[in-house]
């Protein structure tokens, strides 16, 4: 029986996917929580000379809402440069300060505590937190560079992928992995004994001869980076290197392929890489907590502005006769088609069956107030009764009229992926400039990446990064 056969048969299937927690991670997050909880009654007691029953529900409530944020904005992730992390610790203490006086205006006890206690323990919990988070960043750099033992690692595989993955080893300090170069895996081109540069790292040789590079280099570690095409020849591999007492580690060229939202899970120890899949239903926590933002905002928003739609509606009847909104097919999550709000900017015309003329710049068919509601995009407003219907969300991918969708997917790869997720008000390509007329198909091609790019890097607090800027992105000149 065949050594792979024998190994198959007799090995035990355990979980593949482990969860690694960080030492250093959940260190840094006890330090934080310490440091800002003792400042706090520290304050308290100075101020007061107690601690009174309604400090201690605020630091309960504070340590919780601290370490969610924390956790959720990345402020721990250690692969960024001090400045990074600095910048995301300040980012992330101004959302916790925030969302703390929201809540204490909510439940009205914000006039309970004392403004003074509360402003010293913003100021000074900031100081301290950038202090303590410096000091613990070189104090772990200078002890992985001095104490831990770096790990000779070789990569099987050449390539982009190959090459990018040798950078971001090499280049992250957390890691003590060290790759020492490339193996090729075709075996005619690098003979036994022959170095060939690619790119920066030598490569050392080929399959035929990875165990005699393994045991001159004292490698511990293998990656094995190769494309789709030559996936095959990872058993080959691992078998072969079954006897080295090395580890081995398959990195997967997934992303040769248009990937949507990708993810590596597993049902009974065995894989599954999700290669396309919408975020409606990989992170229904995540998604929930988007339809309750969306829709607390929608009705503060419709409530807050009334006045300002009475008054619009008004200009819009006297500008010119017709409805006060204008409503369009649109395709929303997973293509359903919905009916879009927004106020009238134009004045009634015929078009052709089955064609949609966009907005140009001078177009005679925007009425007076149109050009205007269209230039600072008010028009799109009465789309937060859609928000409060549940067929749009405040961020997503814009929608676009159907006629408009059946042309672009026949012309933009993957163009359908973005209805895989709830269409915005605004969103990603918004705010990075791409709005207002497509005239050629590169810039649609822009909007799209960004759209994907928005799926792929979905979070709530990517939702709200886009929703803070976007305010300063409506007086687009590109806008007709």
């Amino acid at each position: 029986m065949p050594n792979s056969q024998v190994y198959t048969k007799h090995r035990q299937r355990g979980p593949l996917l482990k969860k690694r927690e960080s030492l250093v991670y959940t260190f840094q997050i006890l330090v934080d929580l310490f440091f800002m909880s003792g400042l706090l009654l520290v304050l308290v007691y100075v101020k007061t000379g107690e601690i009174p029953i309604i400090y201690r529900v605020l630091l309960i409530t504070a340590l919780l809402l601290q370490f969610t944020i924390y956790s959720l904005s990345g402020v721990y992730r250690r692969s960024g440069s001090l400045a990074q992390g600095c910048y995301q610790l300040s980012v992330a203490w101004s959302i916790f300060l925030l969302l703390l006086l929201f809540i204490g205006f909510v439940t009205k006890v914000s006039e309970d505590f004392s403004r003074e206690v509360f402003l010293l323990w913003a100021v000074i919990g900031f100081v301290v937190q950038i202090i303590v988070y410096s000091i613990m960043y070189r104090a772990i750099g200078v002890f992985r560079d001095h104490f831990v033992e770096r790990t000779e690692c070789l990569i099987v595989g050449r390539g982009r992928l190959a090459e990018h993955l040798k950078k971001s080893i090499n280049n992250n300090k957390w890691l003590p992995d060290q790759i020492v170069g490339f193996v090729s895996y075709e075996d005619n081109f690098c003979g036994d004994g022959e170095r060939r540069k690619f790119g920066a790292s030598p490569v050392l040789g080929s399959l035929k001869n990875i165990k005699n590079i393994i045991r001159e280099n004292f490698i511990k570690r293998v990656y094995i980076a190769v494309p789709l095409a030559q996936s095959a020849s990872v058993e080959g591999i691992h078998i072969e290197l079954l006897d080295m007492n090395v580890d081995l580690i398959w990195v997967p060229d997934i992303y040769a392929l248009k990937l949507l939202n990708h993810s590596i899970r597993e049902v009974a120890g065995l894989p599954l890489i999700f290669l396309n899949e919408s975020p409606i239903t990989s992170t229904r926590t995540g998604i929930f907590l988007k339809a309750l933002m969306d829709r607390i905002v929608a009705v503060f928003l419709l409530l807050l502005l009334s006045p300002l739609f009475l008054m619009i509606a008004l200009f819009i009847k006297y500008g010119s006769r017709g409805p006060v909104f204008f409503k369009q097919d649109r395709h929303g999550w997973d293509g359903a088609v919905f009916k879009i709000w927004k106020f009238r900017t134009m004045y009634l015309h015929d078009e052709e069956k089955g064609t949609v003329k966009q907005a140009t710049k001078g177009d005679a068919r925007v009425t007076e107030i149109g050009a205007f509601l269209r230039k600072t995009s008010i028009d799109e407003l009465p789309q937060l009764i859609n928000v409060l219907l549940g067929e749009m969300s405040l961020v997503g991918p814009r929608p676009h009229a159907v006629v408009h969708n059946n042309y672009y997917d026949e012309h933009i790869e993957a163009y359908l992926l973005r209805h895989r997720i709830k269409p915005g008000i605004t969103g990603l390509a918004q705010i990075n400039g791409c709005r207002g007329e497509t005239e050629t198909m590169e810039k649609m091609r822009d909007r799209v990446a960004y759209d994907v790019d928005y799926i792929n890097n979905w979070s709530l607090w990517l939702d709200i990064k886009i929703l803070v800027n976007t305010p300063f992105t409506l007086l687009s000149k590109d806008i007709y």
